[in-house]
């Protein structure tokens, strides 16, 4: 399915001709038939000459209406622009075009309604009006159609026209993305909360968990429709109504957006680019009471104009916006801006970061990914596509690293290696940017936990200290001036052990064990100054032994006693 949108000034016919197009009447309230005016969008489905199935959004025409006629314009694939020939190119004709224009719209076709009541010289004149203000413009090179809904002019001949239409517009991409920005939402009987809207980036099937936002509230979709139908699930590119659990009516509404919540970035502060249009005649600065339009929402702004004091009519820069709530968004997201207190339109964009990490003094934003990695230095390949939109191999570890970064962090890695001394870096005290980064470094080898020069002799190899407590045994000389670094290191190696502050050497418990048993063959029990006594050494040995042989299980307390535990080798 495609989606296409109405544009154009009040009264020029959209809704009417929307209802000789599709038999539908998309006016749903009393109040826009008694005033036979369109006040909020409408909408209606049907299938053109080819087969091919359209929805169409109608939006309202008059000014007072805006905010409702751009709450239905982002999302859909191309535009039906209506000019009545009986009026020509109006105020409100010149705002839409230029709103479309803002929102990076590409594919058209005009209607030039009620033909009927006008004579040929009128008709003509509105053709060159028309020709006059699309020149240059994504409507420059598009059909012009005459009509007369209320006659029956021209309807199939339109028709036939959006078919030649959306031959040459894309189909709306599937990026496994879904996002759907809620239009309308109300309580259908039976059904409970029901949101409508245009669905794009991807598939929503019956079941779904997703997220609605903002707010971040956790919803299932219960049913699905499109199209007039029930469906178990839907793709990119058609209008959609969802049928949620998990929330009540009277919390959703216009601007809030239903999304999978582990695929996007939810964001408050993003830079864009805003082109200003020509029309505004006042410098566009920081100051002002600013309106954003993004998706289906209004949202109040503060804006800093990045580089330039203020921009003037005709000029594109760069803006950080100060968004009031956190957005799922995505570079390339198109918006139009409005100053609310002249109650005029002052231009529109795409964002292009969604995180900025510099002050704006230093900003300048584009939609490069490797802006995005040079300005972070280091950038989990899953938050990159989150902030991007795009999925990059990582080169260290799971990060995608700039090369200064990357060089930094190994000039990092070789002083803190050098600083640790011949025993080597303990791996353990790293994050895991330099756990990975290590594995790059050149000349340098991992053992036993410990980076050092792969020709670095460790001062643990041949200690003299373990010689010492190898040929003492039970009765170890005291550690005296032995670094503690390096006795860590023949600890942390199985060589030594210790216990309350005395360190023996591994062999000393097999030593301890045979006196052990040699007791235990003649009594049930021992004391302390019975192995003391058998073993030949004093208690400050005594004691720190048995105390290891009791952790160990190959000793246990009973009483005064110690008696044979469970891990007393046979």
């Amino acid at each position: 399915m495609h989606v296409i949108a109405t544009a154009g000034h009040v009264d020029h016919g959209k809704s009417t001709l929307v209802k000789a197009l599709t038999g539908t009447d998309p006016d749903r309230f009393a109040e826009e038939k008694a005033r036979g005016l369109t006040i909020d969008l409408g909408f209606a489905s049907w299938s053109l000459p080819s087969g091919r199935g359209v929805a169409i959004i109608d939006v309202p025409g008059h000014v007072r209406f805006l905010k409702n006629m751009l709450a239905g314009v982002g999302a859909v694939d191309a535009s039906l622009f209506v000019v009545a020939a009986t009026e020509g190119w109006k105020p409100q004709s010149e705002e839409h075009l230029r709103i479309l224009e803002l929102l990076g719209a590409k594919h058209g076709i005009i209607a030039l309604t009620k033909v009927g009541i006008a004579d040929d010289d009128l008709i003509e004149l509105a053709r060159l009006d028309i020709a006059e203000h699309v020149e240059g413009t994504f409507l420059e090179d598009a059909e012009v159609i005459g009509v007369d809904a209320l006659a029956g002019i021209g309807v199939d001949d339109l028709q036939l026209g959006l078919d030649r239409l959306l031959d040459n517009t894309p189909e709306a991409a599937d990026t496994a993305k879904p996002r759907m920005w809620v239009d309308r939402a109300f309580a259908a009987k039976g059904a409970g909360t029901v949101v409508t809207g245009t669905l794009t980036g991807g598939r929503i099937r019956v079941e779904d968990e997703l997220a609605l936002e903002p707010g971040g509230r956790t919803v299932r979709v219960r049913g699905l429709q499109s199209q007039y139908a029930g469906r178990t699930k839907v793709g990119p590119g058609n209008r959609l109504a969802i049928n949620l659990t998990g929330v009540s009516h009277d919390q959703v509404g216009r601007g809030h957006v239903v999304v999978k919540a582990d695929q996007w970035h939810q964001t408050q502060v993003v830079d864009a680019s805003l082109t200003v249009l020509d029309s505004v005649k006042h410098k566009v600065s920081r100051r002002g009471a600013h309106l954003l339009y993004i998706g289906s929402g209004e949202h109040p702004v503060r804006m800093r104009i990045l580089g330039p004091d203020a921009l003037i009519g005709g000029q594109t820069g760069n803006v950080r916006l100060f968004l009031p709530v956190p957005l799922p968004l995505v570079p390339g997201d198109r918006f139009v801006l409005r100053e609310a207190g002249r109650g005029q339109t002052i231009g529109g964009g795409e964002l292009l970061d969604l995180a900025p990490v510099l002050p704006a003094s230093k900003a300048q934003p584009d939609r490069s990914v490797e802006r995005v990695v040079q300005e972070r230095g280091w950038v989990d390949v899953d938050h990159l596509r989150l902030l991007t939109g795009e999925t990059l191999e990582p080169n260290v570890g799971r990060w995608v690293v700039a090369p200064e970064a990357l060089e930094a962090k190994l000039d990092e890695l070789r002083t803190l290696i050098e600083e640790a001394g011949p025993l080597g870096l303990d791996t353990a005290v790293l994050d895991d940017e330099s756990k990975a980064a290590v594995e790059l470094l050149d000349g340098f080898a991992t053992e036993a936990g410990r980076i050092r020069a792969a020709d670095a002799v460790s001062p643990t190899d041949d200690h003299p200290f373990v010689a010492e407590l190898k040929a003492a045994l039970l009765a170890p000389p005291d550690a005296g001036d032995v670094d503690r670094g390096e006795l860590r290191e023949l600890v942390r190696q199985g060589v030594v052990f210790s216990s309350e502050g005395v360190y023996f050497a591994a062999e000393a418990v097999d030593a301890a064990v045979a006196v052990v048993k040699q007791l235990l063959a003649a009594n049930d029990g021992f004391t302390v100054s019975d192995f003391r006594s058998a073993a030949g050494i004093t208690r400050k040995h005594a004691l720190p032994l048995l105390n290891h042989l009791d952790s160990n299980a190959m000793t246990r307390r009973r009483d005064d006693l110690r008696i044979a535990g469970p891990r007393l080798p046979d």
